[in-house]
This record gives C-alpha cells, sequence and structure tokens, in this order.
C-alpha cells in the first residue's frame, strides 16, 4: 500500500512556527504517514528534531501530485505563500492560525493536535476559492503574467509623488483620477487590503470581482462589484510623475512605467481550502473581527421564552 504525503508549510525561523511543525511532523509520522516539507523548513525542522529522518523534501523526493493535503501554520500571509507553493495541483490548503486575524485560516493554535488528527482521518471538506489572472502589457507587448488569490495592487512607486490612473471594465472607460492605488480583490481579499481601503465585504460564496481605489483625487472614486466574466484594466497614464509598481498578494511584484496596462480577470485555476467547520460566512465574521453582537435576540421563533 503506497504511503500517504501531507505537506507541512510553516515559517520554520520563528520559534513558535518551528515547534508548532516539529509537532505535527510528529504526529504524522506516529500515524505512518510521510511528512513533506520545503528544503529549507526540512533542515530546520531536522535540526530543532533530529528524531525526524522521515521528512521527505518537495520537488526532490516527492511531487505535488503525490500529496493529498498541505496543513499551513501561520497567520494569512503563510496560507498565501502555500498557495503559490501548490499553484496548478488539487492539494487543498488547511490552515492553522498562528498570526493575529488568520481569516483564512480553520483552527487556531489551541486545536492543532485535534487539526491534524482530523487531516489524518479525511474529516474535512474542500471548497474553491476563485483567484484573479493578470496581465501587463506595455504597448502591444505582454511583458509580466501571474496571479493572485486575494489582490491585485495598482499602487505608487513613490511616496511622494500621486500615480495618475483611468480605470476601465469590460473593454470601456469608467473613469480616471489621481490615487495612491487601485486594488482589484477577489471576495476572498474582501477582507484583506481591499477591506482595510473601505471596500465592501463579499461573502465567499458569491463569484464577483472588486475594484477599490486608494485615497482617490475624485469626484466619482466609489469601489466597484462587478460580475465574474468581467475584466477590469487599469492604465497608468502619461502625466504620471514617476511610476508604478504592481503588488499581487504582497508576494509577486513588477514595476509599471507610464503607459503600462495591468488587466485582471478570474482566472481557471482556484485555490482549494480543507474546511473543518461549516458555519455561516456571517460567524467567521464575528469571530475573526471579534464584532460586537450584544443584544441581539434572533429571529422572533428563536428568542428563549419568557418566563
Amino acid at each position: 500500500m503506497p504511503h500517504r504525503h501531507i505537506l507541512v508549510i510553516a515559517h520554520t525561523g520563528r520559534p513558535e512556527s518551528l515547534r508548532a511543525s516539529v509537532e505535527v511532523c510528529r504526529q504524522l509520522t506516529a500515524a505512518g504517514v510521510v511528512p513533506v516539507t520545503s528544503p529549507g523548513e526540512q533542515a530546520d525542522i531536522t535540526a530543532y528534531a533530529p528524531d525526524l529522518v522521515d521528512i521527505e523534501i518537495l520537488g526532490e523526493h516527492t511531487g505535488l501530485g503525490d500529496i493529498e493535503l498541505g496543513v499551513v501554520l501561520g497567520g494569512d500571509g503563510t496560507i498565501l505563500r502555500a498557495a503559490e507553493l501548490v499553484r496548478g495541483s488539487s492539494v487543498p490548503l488547511l490552515g492553522v492560525n498562528l498570526g493575529h486575524v488568520g481569516f483564512l485560516a480553520e483552527s487556531e493554535r489551541d486545536d492543532l493536535t485535534a487539526t491534524v488528527q482530523r487531516a489524518l482521518a479525511r474529516d474535512y471538506l474542500v471548497e474553491e476559492r476563485m483567484t484573479l489572472e493578470v496581465h501587463v502589457t506595455v504597448g502591444a507587448e505582454t511583458v509580466f503574467e501571474t496571479w493572485a488569490l486575494n489582490e491585485a495592487t495598482v499602487e505608487k512607486a513613490s511616496r511622494e509623488r500621486m500615480l495618475e490612473v483611468v480605470i476601465e471594465v469590460d473593454g470601456r472607460p469608467l473613469s480616471s483620477f489621481g490615487c495612491d492605488g487601485v486594488v482589484m480583490s477577489t471576495p476572498t481579499g474582501s477582507t484583506a487590503y481591499a477591506f482595510s481601503a473601505g471596500g465592501p465585504i463579499v461573502w465567499p460564496s458569491l463569484d464577483a470581482m472588486l475594484l477599490v481605489p486608494l485615497s482617490p483625487h475624485a469626484l466619482f472614486a466609489r469601489p466597484l462589484v462587478v460580475g465574474p466574466e468581467s475584466t477590469f484594466a487599469v492604465e497608468v497614464l502619461e502625466r504620471t510623475q514617476g511610476t508604478g509598481v504592481l503588488w499581487c498578494d504582497g508576494r509577486r511584484t513588477h514595476d509599471l512605467p507610464t503607459g503600462a496596462r495591468v488587466m485582471v480577470k478570474r482566472s481557471p485555476v482556484p485555490v482549494r481550502l480543507a474546511r473543518l467547520h461549516q458555519g455561516p460566512f456571517t460567524d467567521r465574521l464575528v469571530g475573526k473581527f471579534n464584532l460586537p453582537i450584544n443584544g441581539w435576540r434572533g429571529p422572533l421563533d428563536d428568542a428563549p421564552e419568557q418566563a
């Protein structure tokens, strides 16, 4: 019978993440499952716990096609790195929050042992999250292609300069203005950068794309929500004094000269997230953002009986 392989992804340069990685690898090994890590993480783990000799290295001993699940230990940044690592495969990611909000994570550090037990038992559901396909052109030439799970952001490259842009929806110009930047987001990213810029929260069950201007100098520069078949474009106008920069999920970047055009549309390749809890997204918002709900009585039919 072939071995099972589970990918363990963490920021092992941090003591808490390293200890959690060792704990997970020991639990997997005890269950007869082979832990798989990146080369750097494998070196950190075995240096801390020399008894863990059966860890395999992704791409050297084991390919993505052999991985059944990725256990991600960290905050949303680590989950975004994990999504980059498994891009194009069917590997679902199960996040354990070691950060602050950890909106993409499914469980907390205190639940680590139980989380791994459920992973071993394959006791989870998998949901697909839409991603963005991003193209940068200058003139007729495509100079950069990438993708994003949360957002693609066009920003000014220098703090003292304003970025002059024109935004476009479905091949038609909508408005031009000066700004600090423009965020183009998925529903998953609506609780990330787009949220901090004043954009709406979009339930992840909805297929949509958001566009949120950053500090715009304009009368009409409201956040936009469009359908999944639409295409956004942002052009860096020639009158911009300086250059712009494209950031995707805060990880992949490309410089934007004046005249550059960034096109964003839905990608056919989703990210797969493993879910342990099937509660309403409303409850996740309340829990992650610690929202005040004191005084809520619920629908009349659910209200407690009065004495």
